[in-house]
């Protein structure tokens, strides 16, 4: 990941490489790759997941170490109008005031410390799949925006091509009005899709805003910032025979499959610990008597430990196993989830991929360069006014058709990659 400098040394190359300046455009040219490098170093929400799996590796370490021993001590505060008085009789000469120390430590049985310490590094390994599962959802949506920016951005281009030039049919079209030379009628339904063509475009530009805000958010950008894909929709081709390949992929990398796996390991590991909780743990230590016993030094040896008569630990145990059952379940549906979603991006994108072909590319090129040609001959009277507003709807649509299918091959492709936990189809 890139650190705070490199984020601004990497904006100010790519500014200057578009020859575009915040005073200038506010705006940042930015290819996928680049805006990925920024995101995986900036988003706060990987930043804040990331210090998680850090306090979780911490607390590895804390389960290895060893309980603190515990010190005892016992004496006489006040003795025959003295205080702390540990000294010798002066007429006997035996010795006065009394004092008691202990030494106590607890040893765990059954192998507790080696299973909390195996519980502790699952854990671990549950917040690291956490912040993976957070990065492959974050990753998807920059990825859904960044595609879906750029139809946008296509398409209010053509919308405002279409619009100028039909500004300057309308503008050629006044002066024959005023000589009454065309009805109001064909004025005003021309006048009418500048209209229409005009709302499309404040409505694209609304869309735009919004996922303009959501990349923004995505990369901590503030202010007046436009960010410009740069990339451009790109081809592919599905490597994987069927969609039992990517199934395979998907469970030894998709991090919410992985994450109910080590859970369920995590809550195995649980019963097991719990079910060691049930044999009592021994504290032992030694201990030194001045003074009170039945010799005047007394050095011995404490040994103790609670009798499971009365808690057996049942109770958790039997939550242990329950919790067990449950995640087993759970993994059960993660499993067939993960499946039926592989299965239905694959099928899906198997779908577009058809229609995403050189006849339909070609078919829209040509569709496009009719547009001009109809204009012309609408001028020339050569194509009556039906028939030049039919033209112009069906070509609406098919632009619309034409980006829309674009996207939604790079959309399904990310889809797949989506669920297979990693980039299996690369662009």
């Amino acid at each position: 990941m890139f650190s705070k400098k490199g984020i601004v040394l990497l904006l100010a190359t790519i500014l200057l490489l578009n020859k575009v300046t915040f005073s200038q455009r506010d705006t940042i040219r930015l290819s996928l790759l680049q805006t990925e490098k920024i995101f995986l170093d900036s988003n706060l929400l990987l930043v804040a997941s990331g210090f998680n799996v850090e306090a979780n590796k911490a607390l590895i370490e804390q389960a290895k170490v060893w309980d603190n021993p515990v010190l005892t001590t016992d004496q006489n505060i006040y003795t025959n109008g003295k205080f702390f008085d540990h000294g010798k009789d002066p007429i006997t000469g035996q010795p006065t005031g009394q004092f008691f120390i202990q030494f106590q430590q607890l040893v765990k049985t059954a192998g507790k410390r080696g299973k909390l310490i195996k519980m502790a590094t699952t854990n671990s390994k549950i917040s690291l799949l956490q912040m993976n599962d957070l990065l492959r959802n974050l990753k998807y949506d920059l990825r859904t925006n960044y595609y879906t920016l750029i139809m946008l951005i296509k398409n209010k281009s053509i919308a405002e091509q279409s619009y100028n030039r039909l500004s300057i049919l309308l503008k050629g079209m006044r002066s024959q009005y005023q000589f009454g030379n065309i009805s109001q009628k064909e004025f005003l339904r021309i006048q009418s899709l500048l209209v229409s063509l005009d709302k499309d475009i404040v409505d694209l530009n609304n869309q735009i805003f919004d996922i303009e805000n959501n990349l923004k958010t995505s990369l901590q950008l503030k202010g007046n910032v436009f960010i410009y894909p740069t990339d451009e929709y790109k081809t592919f081709k599905l490597n994987f025979a069927n969609e039992q390949d990517v199934i395979q992929v998907a469970k030894s990398n998709n991090p919410y499959y992985e994450l109910q796996n080590t859970q369920l390991l995590y809550q195995q590991q649980n019963l097991t610990y719990q079910k060691s909780l049930s044999i009592p743990d021994i504290t032992f230590g030694p201990e030194y008597d001045h003074n009170s016993n039945y010799i005047p030094h007394y050095y011995g040896l404490g040994i103790s430990l609670p009798l499971p008569v009365f808690n057996k630990n049942k109770g958790n145990i039997k939550s242990a196993d329950y919790t067990v059952k449950q995640q087993q379940a759970l993994l059960q549906n993660a499993d067939v989830e993960l499946q039926n979603n592989v299965t239905n991006a694959y099928n899906k994108l198997l779908e577009v991929i058809k229609i995403n072909n050189d006849t339909e590319q070609d078919f829209f090129n040509k569709y496009s360069q009719m547009f001009n040609s109809m204009i012309n001959s609408y001028e020339q009277k050569q194509i009556s006014l039906l028939e030049f507003l039919d033209f112009f709807d069906t070509y609406k649509d098919v632009q619309n058709q034409h980006f829309q299918s674009k996207l939604n091959l790079q959309l399904t492709s990310e889809e797949l990659n989506y669920h297979a936990g990693l980039d299996i189809i690369k662009k």
